[in-house]
């Protein structure tokens, strides 16, 4: 339970980071901004044009009379929308850490300078490509691990009590879990930890990574929240980052450092 809570204060903490750190938060919200956009032109054009997908797709309901064929083509389009809607949802963290990349990776080490005792900031040393390279390869396998789940938790939702119960709660758990690794993997991999690697140290502090990821994905539910939280999540995600790799941090929350200016250059 400690874990826990400890998890909830570095969702926190990331938040009150970025409030503090004005500048950083408003490039902060730029790839999510961007990423909103494709998003929603791509689900305006699948509602505007998903029936007539749909109907190119069943050529042998042609002949089908009234009311089936449309109540047919009706449920499948809707059916297509929906899946739109949940790809996007799983999705739009990991495609925003993408798009943005160079920013949320000054962002992280901007956090990792501002509470390390020696104000320094650990760098990967990679080229941009090869970054993005890396970040996009370890987001799809990811992505795939998240769908497994996801199958494997839609078959159990139609087991009678257990479907309507357990399974909604375990999904939360599920989802926190791998937004958690997405978010860390920012400063993660920018220490050179392999995506195995993540998800083991992830694994080894379940309660800790429950109680960063599930709250924020809850509230990433919420339209338009996950594009004001991401920035904060990032920042926070670092934090929890240091603390499984075990690594000092400065214990004032303010991350204020006497004498020493912070990730901005401004002396405190």
């Amino acid at each position: 339970m400690r874990d826990l809570g400890a998890g909830f204060g570095y969702l926190v903490k990331g938040q009150r980071w970025v409030a503090r750190h004005g500048r950083s938060y408003g490039f902060g919200l730029l790839p999510g901004l961007i990423t909103l956009v494709l998003y929603a032109g791509a689900l305006v054009a699948l509602a505007v044009w998903g029936e007539d997908g749909v109907v190119w797709a069943t050529p042998f309901a042609d002949g089908w009379a009234s009311p089936w064929q449309g109540l047919f083509r009706g449920f499948l389009t809707a059916v297509l929308f929906a899946l739109g809607l949940l790809l996007a949802v799983l999705t739009f963290t990991a495609v925003t850490l993408l798009v943005g990349q160079p920013f949320y990776e000054n962002l992280s080490e901007q956090v990792d300078a501002d509470v390390s005792p020696d104000g320094t900031a650990p760098r990967s040393g990679l080229p941009l490509w090869r970054e993005l390279w890396i970040s996009g390869r370890d987001s799809l396998r990811v992505l795939v691990r998240a769908l497994v789940w996801g199958v494997l938790l839609f078959a159990l939702g139609f087991l009678p009590f257990v479907g309507q119960t357990a399974v909604p709660v375990l999904g939360f758990f599920v989802t926190g879990f791998f937004l958690t690794e997405e978010l860390a993997a920012v400063a993660l991999q920018r220490r050179g930890v392999e995506l195995r690697s993540r998800l083991a140290l992830l694994r080894s502090r379940k309660t800790l990574v429950w109680g960063f990821g599930t709250p924020l994905g809850l509230a990433f539910l919420v339209p338009f929240v996950a594009v004001f939280l991401m920035p904060g999540a990032v920042a926070g995600a670092t934090l929890l980052a240091r603390d499984l790799l075990g690594e000092e941090s400065a214990d004032d929350d303010s991350g204020a450092r006497d004498g020493r200016p912070d990730a901005e250059g401004v002396s405190r």
